[in-house]
């Protein structure tokens, strides 16, 4: 899957206004991200994880609105946990959407997000109108894999992104299936905006025949406003929160952290140079100087009781900046579950320990 997911990311770089060392470094993070992909688990049981190509789009759209709009607590806390103390946060950030768009007997609704001044979360319901079964007879998600086309409505502006779609469905026999989408920007804050919906065509890949399988045909178009409340906090860094490795000098920006999700922006002591291939794929030579200025960085957060996350794996952005021979990185992450703040103890960079708590 690694190789066509970067051939494919490669040439859809292709329509956008990006220097060639740009191309190079979004679709070296790709390459990580479909290398990485099996490391990361979540909880809901029967999803698939599928990349999401995270490219800035325009769309022409239209626009409707279902009914009585859900509340965000229902909808996040089966996926993303239920204790009082998450509850409690889902009640603080989350909002509900509600928006929804049918067509040819399927519809999808989006039904809450909640985010943080970087990262943001949308649960969408793809239903069936007539109520029979979603998923083709005797099939689970845990036996196809499921895929959807287009775009989902997280804007993030003109910055990059990275991040991560799945599907959920915890009854095979109803008539519905869930849809997470969760982002990271890169670059600037996420913007609080009208979002776009652009989603085409649900399919599924059989493994006994190897084959793609059209599901159901359609073409699904709405916005909603993007709201939620941003409750991340920034800790301390700048001059002498130095790390290093790999042969490279890293300094450490800026972390954030909020119950849903991580991000760290860092220095490295060198340009990235990027070789780049003529047959779309990354070369070797990238895919390593990807791995040493971002894979290869680890970050680790800290519970209160304990439990140590590893968050290396996160997805990843690298600017060059040629002219003072340093590149600019970020790494983030939304998080499998909803962690209050008192709950985490500290975040780890490179070794670099800072409190949370407290």
């Amino acid at each position: 899957m690694g190789r066509q997911f970067e051939n494919e990311y490669r040439q859809a770089l292709e329509g956008l206004a990006f220097t060639d060392e740009q191309k190079a470094s979004i679709a070296a993070g790709a390459a990580q991200a479909a290398r990485q992909e099996t490391r990361r688990t979540r909880r809901p049981l029967g999803k698939i994880l599928v990349i999401a190509a995270c490219l800035t789009a325009v769309l022409a759209v239209g626009a409707s609105a279902a009914g009585v709009l859900p509340n965000p607590a229902e909808v996040f806390a089966p996926l993303f946990g239920g204790t009082v103390a998450q509850t409690e946060v889902i009640d603080k950030i989350g909002r509900p959407i509600g928006a929804s768009d049918t067509d040819k007997g399927i519809t999808i609704t989006a039904d809450a997000i909640m985010g943080d001044e970087y990262n943001a979360v949308v649960i969408y319901t793809i239903s069936r109108d007539d109520g029979e079964r979603f998923l083709p007879e005797g099939k689970t998600l845990e036996d196809i894999s499921l895929n959807i086309d287009g775009y989902g409505g997280i804007a993030w502006g003109k910055a990059g992104a990275s991040g991560m779609c799945w599907f959920v469905d915890e009854d095979p026999e109803d008539s519905a299936v869930q849809y997470v989408e969760a982002m990271s920007s890169t670059g600037k804050p996420m913007e609080h905006v009208t979002a776009t919906v652009d989603f085409r065509n649900l399919t599924y890949w059989d493994g006994e025949t190897n084959e793609i399988v059209p599901l159901y045909k359609g073409h699904w178009k709405f916005r909603y406003e993007v709201d939620f409340e941003d409750c991340s906090v920034r800790l301390g860094s700048g001059e002498g929160k130095r790390f290093s490795q790999d042969g490279v000098e890293f300094n450490i920006d800026e972390i954030s952290v909020s119950p849903i999700a991580v991000r760290v922006a860092y220095t490295a002591d060198k340009a990235a140079v990027w070789v780049g291939s003529d047959n779309g794929h990354v070369s070797e030579e990238d895919a390593w100087e990807s791995d040493r200025l971002t894979g290869n960085v680890e970050i680790l957060l800290t519970k209160t009781d304990g439990t140590v996350i590893d968050l290396t794996g996160a997805g990843s952005s690298i600017t060059p900046d040629y002219d003072a021979d340093i590149s600019h990185c970020t790494k983030g992450q939304v998080l499998d579950e909803i962690i209050p703040l008192e709950e985490m103890e500290s975040i780890s960079v490179g070794g670099v320990v800072f409190p949370i708590g407290g």
